[in-house]
């Protein structure tokens, strides 16, 4: 009879002989996995802890410590994953996060848009003018009489035929 037929799940002195049997295998393979001695000693404990939390109801399916191996690289692997997000909340925390991009209508309330056109010739502002105010007017068509457009001071213009005309 082998030692992992002898473990009989929710006995307790059971559970010590195989926590002292495999706690040396789990330690290297999880070290293995995480290369941090002190992150696999944290995993592994943790491994037992849950390991023992499930203990009692333990189905010898597979042996113990081969079920106790597969908790131990489960947590080891999540361990990782939570180490790359915090990493990289660390990365965006020190050198912040991306330059919010600049809205292209607060140039436009700004009247940077509108100085921009005065400096265009006059045919070639007009067009810009004339295909503005057909999609202006394609827009209110197709959005329906509700749909308004902001204005620099923060209102609102309903956009009608009876105004864009």
């Amino acid at each position: 009879m082998s030692d992992d037929e002898q473990y009989r799940p929710g006995s307790v002195e059971d559970f010590d002989r195989l926590y002292r049997a495999t706690y040396p295998r789990l330690q290297r393979t999880v070290y293995a996995v995480l290369g941090d001695q002190a992150a696999a000693e944290d995993c592994v404990q943790d491994a037992f802890v849950r390991a023992f939390n499930a203990w009692p109801p333990f189905k010898p399916e597979r042996p113990a410590e081969a079920w106790l191996h597969q908790i131990a690289i489960n947590g080891a692997i999540s361990y990782r994953r939570k180490m790359r997000l915090r990493e990289v909340g660390e990365l965006l925390r020190r050198l912040g996060g991306p330059p919010a991009e600049r809205d292209p209508a607060d140039s436009a309330l700004a009247g940077e848009v509108v100085s921009a056109l005065a400096r265009l010739p006059v045919k070639l502002a007009a067009t810009f003018g004339l295909r503005l105010a057909q999609a202006r007017e394609r827009l209110a068509r197709d959005l329906g009489p509700g749909w308004s457009l902001p204005t620099s001071r923060g209102s609102s213009v309903a956009m009608d035929k009876s105004r864009d005309a």
